[in-house]
Parts: structure tokens; sequence; C-alpha cells
């Protein structure tokens, strides 16, 4: 049920958040000092290809709190916005619903980022 989730998940919206992810990495790896903020994008990218059978754990830090503030600033509220609202319109209808609740998971990890880490759920 999960890959067909996935793959539904894809074509619903979830390549075009993975792209934002990808474009948000490549600005930050353009300077030697946002390459770490950048990998960590690259590595928040797989939630957005498949989200399902996925949940995040919040690890954080002084220093991941920092990483956040400055990421809020830069990438995150565009990211987390754009996120929200296509959760937003899939939870229009009832089968988009579960679509919607990824969407709204991934936007809640683009705006604190540093100090989650992507887990797989075993059922």
């Amino acid at each position: 049920m999960r890959f067909l989730g996935n793959i539904i998940w894809i074509i619903c919206g979830g390549l075009v958040s993975a792209i934002g992810w990808w474009a948000a990495g490549v600005l930050w790896c353009i300077t030697i000092v946002g390459i770490p903020v950048g990998l960590q994008c690259f590595k928040l990218s797989s939630i957005s290809l498949n989200p399902f059978g996925k949940e995040i754990v919040d690890e954080g830090g002084v220093f991941s709190l920092l990483l956040n503030i400055l990421w809020l600033c830069a990438s995150g509220i565009e990211l987390a916005v754009a996120n929200a609202f296509i959760g937003l319109i899939l939870c229009a209808t009832i089968i988009g619903i579960p679509f919607g609740k990824q969407f709204f998971k991934i936007a809640r990890v683009a705006l604190f980022p540093f100090g989650a880490r992507v887990v797989r759920v075993h059922y």
C-alpha cells in the first residue's frame, strides 16, 4: 500500500516539492558556508519523493536551533508555504486528505529541518 501511495504521491505534487528542495539545496551549495545547509536539503528531498511509511524525529540542539533560524529567514518560509498550500488544495477532496497530510508533514520539516531525522516506520 505504501508503494501505491508513493506513486500517486509523485503524480499529485510530490515531484514539485522535491524539485523545490533540490533547488534550495543547489542555491545553498553555491557558497562554501552553505554546503551543510544544502546537503540537508538534499537529504530531506527524499521524504518529498516518498513520504508514506516515513516519520520525522526531532533531535535538535543549540547548533540546530541557530541553523534553523538562519534557514527560516533564507529559505524555510517559501518551502513551508508552498507545501502547506498544496496540502490545502489536496484536502479539498476526501481522496486527497492523506496526501494533504503528507504535505503538512513536509511543511513542518521545511520550517525547521536541522535536528530533524527521517526514519522509516515499520508496521
